[in-house]
């Protein structure tokens, strides 16, 4: 049986590790990770941002109703927001999603609720905008 030490806690005690020497008591992994967790955080969140499509300078809209008024005509009511006007592309479509019908609307800038009027060359089933962009002024006659 080995010798026993005269002062047991002295025994168990361990040395201090080299890492936690150099840094002393001072929490430097902590604020590390707190460090990359934040810039993690607003990295994702500014690409989460521009893939949503939440860019400044982009138009927004909204159908709020369409109907068939007959077998060459639709119409549909949608509203924009834009900064400086805006030039939507609305597309008619028959009950096999095929297109129909298409026209371009110019509308002012702000917030406008838009009427369109689409010839189609047979009944249509379905109107939606396609896509509205923004434009500089234009002489075209423009929808307020």
């Amino acid at each position: 049986m080995p010798p026993q030490p005269d002062n047991p806690l002295r025994a168990a005690a361990q040395p201090v590790s080299g890492t936690r020497r150099r840094l002393g008591n001072q929490p430097f992994f902590f604020v590390l990770g707190v460090i990359a967790a934040i810039i993690f955080t607003i990295g994702w969140g500014a690409a989460l941002f521009s893939y949503s499509g939440n860019t400044l300078g982009q138009v927004h809209h909204q159908t709020f109703a369409w109907r068939i008024v007959s077998d060459t005509e639709a119409r549909i009511s949608f509203q924009t927001n834009s900064s400086s006007g805006a030039r939507c592309l609305i597309r008619a479509y028959d009950e096999y999603h095929v297109e129909v019908g298409t026209t371009e609307v110019t509308v002012e800038g702000g917030l406008r609720e838009v009427e369109a009027t689409i010839d189609t060359v047979r009944r249509a089933t379905t109107v939606q905008v396609v896509s509205c962009r923004e434009q500089a002024f234009s002489n075209e006659p423009v929808h307020k």
